[in-house]
């Protein structure tokens, strides 16, 4: 029976493997700044698509799109171009993980799910004292 120790980190390091192994002596801080910087641009554009196309249609566009570019960039930077190791970090999860929303989307969707039947039933009582106070 495997041991904590022995799972791994990573699902792509096997610390079998000796050269593996430096994946955990690594510094990761470049990483953290360029998604760091990375998601700070994704998140303007964001704003900035979200301005120009507000309201749940805006946020579909937004994932479907960012969703998009996602695939593309998987292509290019792992089956066409030896892309910098900095590339997918940066352009992935900084600036297409900053832009895309889906975190929004849940949390719209949750609550149109749960304030439409409320609503709907506060509304059509008030609906229906209002006819009959009037009336």
């Amino acid at each position: 029976m495997p041991t904590p120790a022995d799972e791994p980190i990573d699902p792509d390091v096997d610390l079998h493997v000796p050269a593996h192994r430096a994946e955990l002596t690594r510094t990761h801080g470049g990483v953290l700044a360029v998604i760091a910087l990375g998601g700070g641009l994704g998140g303007v554009a964001r704003y900035a698509l979200s301005a120009a196309v507000p309201g749940a249609f805006g946020i579909f566009a937004i994932n479907v799109l960012g969703s998009f570019l996602i695939g593309v960039l998987m292509v290019l930077v792992v089956d066409v171009y030896q892309a910098h190791p900095l590339v997918r970090p940066f352009l992935g999860v900084g600036v297409l993980g900053g832009f895309t929303t889906f975190s929004a989307y849940a949390v719209d969707f949750s609550w149109y799910l749960l304030l439409t039947p409320v609503c709907a039933f506060a509304a059509a009582f008030a609906g229906t004292r209002l006819v009959r106070w009037t009336l």
